[in-house]
């Protein structure tokens, strides 16, 4: 049954606003678009307005144009300025006439006086999206001013729920107390006889045509317009409809920008030539009945002919026009939904910001396969200038998203905005976790195995146990644990010197909408690959706080594995940038902290954060004759170990050249390498006929176990930044050997708990060894100092220590020259 009472969009434009609209027609050098306001007017009715009004800027010509209508009322969007310093605010003036425009005209520079005329003359007047800080001056105060000027706020179409709740939550919970508070400390008398007492309305502030009425005011038992305005004034009314998103506001913005296109070089006539731009056309205009032909076949015809006014397209990527249509008529052929869209144009109640969505990114996920392709290419054969040449046409890439980008930009803004009014006035911000910290984490290497995968899938374990906001972004092969967000890559580059490693390229609109539905405070990148970059681009766009950790010496792996140094220097260039865009670089070791001061990254960004380990999986009591019940290595056997990744990066081969000098003077030691990669095959043929085992990759229990159930535990690389197997072997209850160059030197008690030996040093390497497996009582006590050294070293202590580090945010603060052992850090932590 039909409800009584009148439905009207309050908030409707046919000149499109100076922003954000005019942002992407002034990109497309294109003056203001004018959409025909007896379209809009067919369009409101059609959508079950019971009136229709529109509401321009400054001006009445739009409504004045429909005014002969039959249930239409003239109206206008004022914009106003607080004096103090032009903080530019928008009003919207229902059912005026032309001589009150022209009073409004001449007051409208100074909204108290603009406020005190609407209020003295009776005109209903509604404060439009309040937490639109147009030209980046909107303060706390000045909203506080708003709720003593005005008495009705608008929940906005454009906007999202989450800013409407906000505004619907402080304009419900404002008191009268409240209101003589602000009233003295602002000097400003209160409007209305019950100024506490606010009324809520609802507009579309449709700018495209796309969403009239998608949110609009119900006056329940109004039958006449001067009863909906009563019952609009005495708190009667009720918002209908549904928020934006920043998917609404892109398609408004590339709606707009279309639709200017096609009036300007009237391009109808092409519509019905191509399926593909007859589903552009659909899915950005609300077509008229007279409108049978189509767009992009002329648009390109322009494109060809390179007009200025559409330069922006320029052949940066001269198949990026080819491109898009091919995968544009594939998605067609492919899509029952979009061959629904083109061939119902006039549906008023499909939503189409969705299919538009799922278009443009499609499109772009193409587009960045291509580019991200070629860039990995050109890279792995040092095209220093082809790379260049790609990166250039990746501009066009981000030309296609820009109305996205601008989308979500805006709608962070004025969320974040919106919280900090929630909590002046009411004391609290709304739906905040309580340690204010909900953390994104991006990165490109959870699926495999190594020890930054590993860290983070215990960092997991850590945030669920202690019920901490933590969700890791990846993408890539799929995984079942709790708080992993995988998304489908677009594509993956395998690396000819690494066949086993793929670099997956990531979804970025998809990512980006998940960051934004999921409102988080932090986002932290662990690795510097395409998953890391998408993470920055969110980032700054969301302006989210963006932290990383440099894990891994990626310069220093491409110098050992290609031994080209030049190719290595460009490689810490690309570091050296990615780095310097972090609000802080958190860094595992000294060591690694003070590398990357010399590279140019900031000191004030460099912090030292707590590492631990599981002691509890790591532990001597699982020392359980592991490799002689399971490969029959008899406890005579001196029971060397490695664990790790089996490649050159991390100077096995030293390894190699050291054993051959023990088995000379210590026949009874066994070399067991646990692990695999690029390097296993090779190596393997180097100990052929030696006392040396490889495993291969070991997991869980047994790892564990064959940790405790060794006696020695060797680590030559000089390139990691950490190393976790080395606190894992000392949990074990086994001493370790590293070198003098990385993180791992800072992991050990030396010489109590291990040794410390010259990098890249075989014979250096086989002493040690020789002489811990020679002295059966110094060895033993080594065991036991290495498990006491670790009793402190928890991962959950460590997690807690680091997640007080992004709570407490404090850049300037730099740990590394002051601190060695890992209790100071605890406390710099603390």
């Amino acid at each position: 049954m039909e409800k009584s009472g009148l439905k009207i969009d309050l908030h409707v434009h046919s000149q499109s606003s100076k922003r954000p609209s005019q942002w992407v027609l002034q990109k497309l050098n294109c003056p203001e678009s004018f959409t025909n306001p007896f379209k809009l007017y067919e369009i409101a009715k059609a959508r079950g307005m019971d009136y229709v009004t529109i509401t321009d800027h400054n001006t009445l010509s739009g409504a004045l144009e429909i005014a002969h209508l039959r249930d239409t009322f003239v109206s206008e969007e004022i914009t106003t300025y607080f004096p103090e310093d032009h903080c530019k605010l928008h009003v919207l003036a229902l059912n005026i006439t032309e001589a009150q425009h022209e009073d409004i005209r001449r007051l409208r520079k100074n909204v108290y006086e603009l406020a005190g005329y609407l209020n003295k003359t009776g005109i209903v007047h509604i404060l439009a999206h309040p937490f639109y800080d147009m030209n980046h001056k909107l303060t706390i105060d000045y909203f506080e001013k708003l709720l003593l000027l005005f008495k009705n706020f608008e929940l906005n179409g454009s906007r999202d729920d989450y800013q409407n709740q906000v505004l619907a939550a402080i304009i419900n919970g404002i008191t009268r107390h409240d209101i003589e508070l602000l009233a003295d400390k602002h000097n400003i008398p209160p409007y209305g006889k019950n100024p506490w007492q606010k009324n809520l309305t609802g507009g579309s502030d449709d700018h495209s045509s796309l969403n009239i009425a998608r949110m609009h005011t119900w006056v329940p038992g109004a039958a006449t317009l001067p009863e909906f305005f009563s019952g609009l004034e005495t708190g009667r009314a009720e918002v209908e409809g549904s928020a934006a998103t920043p998917k609404t506001l892109g398609h408004n913005l590339y709606g707009i920008a279309y639709q200017f296109y096609k009036s300007q070089f009237k391009l109808e006539r092409y519509v019905h030539k191509d399926r593909l731009l007859r589903f552009v056309d659909c899915a950005l205009t609300i077509p008229d009945e007279t409108e049978n032909k189509g767009i992009l076949t002329r648009l390109q015809d322009f494109l060809i002919s390179r007009r200025p006014s559409i330069s922006f397209l320029h052949e940066q990527n001269p198949g990026l026009i080819d491109m898009i249509q091919k995968k544009g008529h594939s998605l067609l052929a492919k899509s029952s939904r979009m061959q629904w869209i083109t061939k119902h144009p006039r549906d008023m109640k499909m939503d189409k910001e969705d299919d538009w969505f799922r278009f443009v990114n499609d499109i772009s996920e193409s587009l960045i396969h291509n580019v991200g392709d070629n860039i990995m290419e050109n890279f792995s054969k040092a095209r220093l200038f082809n790379i260049f040449q790609t990166i250039g046409a990746a501009g066009s890439v981000y030309s296609l998203l820009a109305p996205y980008f601008l989308a979500f930009r805006l709608f962070t803004k004025d969320r974040k905005f919106a919280e900090k009014c929630h909590a002046q006035c009411l004391g609290k911000a709304p739906g905040i976790n309580p340690d204010n910290c909900r953390m994104a984490v991006f990165t490109d290497t959870l699926h495999e195995t190594n020890g930054v995968a590993h860290t983070i899938r215990m960092m997991l374990e850590a945030a669920q146990k202690n019920n901490k906001s933590l969700s890791v972004l990846t993408c890539g092969p799929e995984q079942q644990l709790a708080g992993q967000v995988n998304f489908a890559p677009i594509g993956a580059y395998e690396l000819p010197e690494y066949p086993q490693l793929k670099m997956y390229y990531p979804p970025i609109l998809q990512m980006m909408d998940y960051c934004y539905q999921n409102n988080f405070t932090h986002i932290h990148c662990s690795t510097p690959g395409p998953v890391g970059l998408a993470g920055l681009a969110i980032a700054k766009i969301l302006e989210i706080p963006f932290y990383g950790t440099y894990h891994t010496a990626f310069p220093q792996y491409v110098s050992e594995i290609t031994g080209d140094e030049d190719l290595a220097e460009m490689m810490w260039k690309l570091m050296s940038w990615f780095y310097n865009q972090m609000d802080m670089v958190y860094v595992p070791s000294r060591e690694t902290g003070k590398e990357l001061i010399k590279k140019g990254i900031p000191e004030s960004k460099i912090c030292l954060y707590p590492r631990g380990i599981d002691i509890q999986r790591f532990h001597p009591a699982k020392r359980n004759g592991f490799w002689k019940s399971n490969y029959q290595l008899t406890d005579q056997e001196l029971k060397l170990l490695y664990v790790g990744r089996i490649s050159r990066e991390k100077n096995l081969e030293i390894l190699v050249q050291a054993f051959r000098q023990i088995e000379k003077q210590a026949p009874n030691v066994r070399l067991i390498l646990v692990g695999d990669g690029p390097y296993r095959k090779e190596m393997q043929k180097e100990l052929k006929g030696s006392r040396a085992m490889f495993t291969g990759e070991l997991t869980g229990e047994a790892l564990a176990q064959a940790y405790a159930s060794s006696d020695v535990f060797v680590f030559p690389s000089s390139t990691d930044t950490f190393g976790n197997v080395v606190l894992e072997a000392q949990a074990s209850g086994i001493p370790v050997i590293v070198t003098d160059q990385g993180g791992p030197r800072e992991n050990l008690k030396a010489p109590q708990s291990g040794l410390i030996v010259p990098a890249g040093n075989a014979r250096a390497l086989s002493d040690a060894i020789i002489q811990l497996c020679s002295d059966p009582l110094q060895l033993d006590r080594m065991k036991a100092a290495a498990r006491k050294y670790m009793e402190n070293r928890s991962f959950d202590r460590a997690f807690l220590r680091t997640w007080d580090l992004y709570k407490k945010n404090t850049p300037t603060k730099n740990p590394i020259a002051k601190s060695n052992s890992f209790e100071q850090i605890l406390d710099l932590a603390s």
